[in-house]
């Protein structure tokens, strides 16, 4: 059974965030690569996400891993933040056809048993318990708010603005900060101040 983690954990990318996703039970963010020094809005959100729920950084341990820490260490409060770190492993992900430029596994690299370690190590909250009472925003909830479905993008976008939330969030990417930073009746409350 994977272990629920209360913290957001941000990762560089999608094969990082699928190979956490193998470990644990939590919401994972990528930073897109180097794309989060420009992206102001991932960034904006980010610091949100910390503020609500804390986070825990997990980058690769090569150069560009550290860099992308670095800077992120800068825009989240330090209260805010855990480091997470996976060790030293050279060779290559099954995907790739040659290492990376250090010749160094990356989170996806890692078997489940290291990424587990380095968040436990981190001082990761885990719930292992039955979850919180709140209940969770869903896909039909988005429906129902008319965030999904014909005609839905104008008011996706609206809605974004409004929170101050990144205009390229996927639906579902959307419904997952939604979800973190906000009740089904707060959401209903702000839709509707919208839309007078």
């Amino acid at each position: 059974m994977k272990r629920r983690v209360r913290e957001v954990i941000v990762v560089e990318g999608r094969y990082d965030k699928n190979a956490l996703r193998q470990v644990v039970d939590a919401s994972i963010w990528e930073t897109g690569g180097f794309r989060i020094f420009k992206d102001r809005e991932r960034a904006a959100l980010l610091r949100r996400l910390a503020a609500e729920r804390g986070v825990i950084l997990l980058t690769d341990s090569d150069g560009a891993g550290f860099l992308i820490r670095g800077h992120l260490k800068g825009l989240i409060p330090k209260e805010q933040l855990k480091q997470a770190y996976i060790p030293d492993v050279f060779g290559k992900e099954r995907r790739k056809a040659a290492p990376g430029k250090e010749g160094k596994l990356g989170v996806e690299g890692m078997p489940p048993a290291v990424l587990l370690q380095a968040l436990e190590r981190a001082g990761a909250t885990f719930e292992d318990g039955p979850p919180p009472e709140r209940s969770a925003l869903t896909k039909a909830d988005l429906l129902e708010l008319g965030l999904t479905g014909p005609g839905s993008a104008a008011r996706r976008q609206r809605l974004q603005k409004r929170l101050d939330l990144p205009a390229r969030l996927t639906p579902n990417a959307l419904l997952e900060a939604l979800d973190l930073l906000y009740s089904k009746e707060e959401l209903t409350a702000i839709m509707e101040e919208i839309e007078s």
